[in-house]
This record gives structure tokens, sequence and C-alpha cells, in this order.
């Protein structure tokens, strides 16, 4: 054959090869963001600032949340109404669907990925399900809301009972037998929690008191120990407009960040002792307090009546050093894998608003329907998210 016949040939598969099939793309810049008012999520990419398209029919998405597989091909989302979904962002179809209970409030993933566990607040407890095939593994009764579910090294969940002040730790490396231990009296009504990025703490918020609740998670024969107890004591707070998300308190330089409840400030915390090192004055009652790969910048955002803005903390400084006001109703931040941008939902402009970091300009604007929560796939390799 000539090598004009090679080249024709070779041209001629390679059309024929593209027009077979959806164009092979990697998944490492993909994320979905929640449109909670219509039940469907957008499927965007952060290489290019893009919309890719749409999935509907998703259910109650009023405070959904996602987790995605290790191969980035995957999001499982866990629906208020207790549904979970498998969608597969390459061909952006539903991959599978349960309705697991009747209330749910967010879920995790195993650390080897072949596990998804779903917190219920009615009827309570959590249930764990095949990643693949959605089918039920095993199902942990709790007699209480389930809250701050999370995912921790070795195949472990670890959880809060809001009802009964516990935190439950569930080892889930033989699945069929879960093996719970049970740390009882952590404090009242513990909302939300965190693992830090590490995988060493988990972290519990306590709503009916002063304080937090901590577990070492190397050493959980050690209990639970009581950290910032005597915060807020003796002073008045401010009505409570909105809980903040622990989940998303930040990690940087030697401290964790922490949106106080009820208060215009940014709680501070020294890592090596875990107490109080300073308080940094923002605009209104944060409810994310995130940061920055690179641990240099913290953006908060607040609840009502302080929604439409967000403020930029300068770590090593510890002030604020800038001001956005995106629009009404701001309610999350995702920064891309290494921070040059950042993305908020702008619930109440239906839009997506994409920052560069470094010079706080706008880059871009997409449309969406009620935007809240933003995932990108780059949560897959982290701990705890």
């Amino acid at each position: 054959m000539t090598r004009t016949g090679v080249t024709a040939l070779a041209a001629s598969m390679l059309l024929g090869a593209c027009a077979a099939g959806p164009e092979i793309r990697g998944t490492g810049d993909l994320g979905v963001v929640i449109e909670r008012a219509t039940g469907s999520v957008k499927l965007v990419e952060h290489s290019h600032d893009t919309v890719l398209g749409e999935v509907g029919e998703l259910g109650d998405l009023s405070h959904a949340a996602i987790v995605f597989s290790r191969d980035e091909r995957f999001a499982y989302v866990f629906g208020r109404d207790g549904g979970l979904t498998k969608l597969d962002l390459l061909t952006q179809k539903l991959a599978g669907r349960v309705m697991q209970a009747g209330n749910s409030i967010g879920g995790a993933i195993s650390a080897d990925g072949r596990l998804v566990a779903v917190a219920n607040y009615e009827p309570g407890g959590i249930r764990v399900f095949d990643a693949e095939t959605l089918a039920p593994v095993a199902d942990i009764p709790t007699g209480s809301k389930v809250v701050g579910l999370e995912d921790a090294p070795g195949n472990r969940f670890v959880f809060s009972l809001y009802d009964k002040g516990e935190i439950w730790l569930a080892d889930l490396s033989e699945p069929a037998s879960p093996q719970i231990t049970k740390f009882t009296g952590i404090g009242r009504q513990p909302y939300d929690a965190l693992v830090t990025p590490d995988g060493r703490y988990y972290i519990a918020g306590l709503f009916g008191e002063d304080g937090l609740a901590m577990l070492d998670l190397w050493r959980p024969e050690a209990g639970i120990r009581r950290v910032l107890v005597g915060y807020g004591r003796g002073e008045t707070a401010l009505p409570v407009f909105k809980m903040p998300h622990l989940e998303s308190w930040a990690v940087a330089d030697g401290h964790a960040f922490i949106p106080a409840v009820g208060r215009h400030e940014v709680l501070v915390i020294d890592l090596a002792t875990w107490t109080e090192a300073g308080r940094i004055p923002v605009e209104g009652q944060p409810v994310f307090v995130m940061a920055r790969p690179d641990g240099r910048q913290l953006w908060v955002n607040f609840a009502l009546p302080d929604n439409g803005v967000v403020q930029v903390i300068d770590v090593p400084s510890l002030k604020v050093v800038h001001r956005l006001e995106p629009g009404p109703g701001v309610l999350h931040l995702e920064f891309t894998p290494r921070g040059e941008r950042v993305w908020l939902s702008v619930r109440d402009a239906d839009q997506i608003k994409v920052y560069d970091t470094a010079t706080f300009s706008l880059l871009a604007t997409l449309p969406a329907e009620k935007p809240s929560g933003i995932f990108f796939t780059a949560r897959a390799h982290r701990i705890g998210l």
C-alpha cells in the first residue's frame, strides 16, 4: 500500500471512531452544581468554566450533598427526601437510584471506594450500600437523628447522634458485620462535624451548649475530649439565622478557622493545643469558612441579612483584605483543585460566578436555577469529603 493510501486509511479510521461514540475526556476537571428548586443538577467543567449538561428528576435537593467515586466518574447524590442517586458524569445519565429512607442529611464514601453510607433523620441511623450496584450492605439503627457522617481511614465511618448526644465509630472492614464503638455524654445536640484533612480528628459542633467534642481516631480508646468549652459563656449571642457548616471548616498554617455560632466572628484554633488563639471580626454570621488549597486565603460567606457578601481573610495577618458582593444569596463556595479560581453559587440571582483568587476579578457568570452546593471531582481524593 502506498504512503498516500495508508494516510487515507488512518484518516478514515479516525473519522469512523469519532462517529461511533462520544468524545473521550478525563474527569479531573468535572463538577456538579445542585439546583435545589428544580431537583436537578448542572454538570460543569472548570478548565474553561462551562456548563456541559443537566440531569433532572433527582427528588428533593434542598439539603443535598455529593461524594465521588475514586475514579471521579460517578457522583453519589444524597437527597433530603431519602433518595440516593448514582450519576454518571461522562454519559450524563443516571446509573442507579434507590429511595432508602424518608429524610436524609448527607453521606460519605469509604476509604476503598466500595461502600456508600447515608445519614438519616427519619427513621434515623445510617444505611450502607454497595457503591457499584447500590445494593444494601448494612443497616445501623441508632434511635436518633444522625448528623455529621464522615469517612475515616480504615473503611470506617464516624457520625453523631443529635438526640442522644453521642458519637459512634463504625468499622466496616467486614461490611456485613459492622463493629460499633459508642461514645456517650459528648454534649447536647451535636449538629454537624468534620474530619481533619489528615484523617486524625473527628470534631462535632454542639448546638445545645458551648464547646466542641473531639475524638482522636488514632487513639479512640482515649475517648472524647471537650475543646473550646467556655466559648460564649457569659456573653449574649446574637440570634442564629443559619447554622454554620462544620465540614468546611478551614485548616491552614497550623490553625483551624471555625465559624462562630451566632456571632460576627471567625475563631482561630491552635491545632497543637486545641485552644483558642484569636478571633477575626467579620461582617456577618459566617456559614462557610473555606481555605484556598495553598492555605494563604480564607473565603467566608454569611447568613441573612449579609448573604450577598463574601469576605477574604489573609491567613498570615489574620485580617480581612477584600470584600465582594457577588449577588443575593451566596450559598456555597468551591475552589478549583489548585486554588487559582473559586466558584460561588448565587441562588437569588440564578447564577454561578467564577472569580480569580489572586486579583478578585470576575472571570465567568453561568446560568443555574437556584444553585446551592458546588462539588468538584477533586474531592474524591480527600478524607472527609
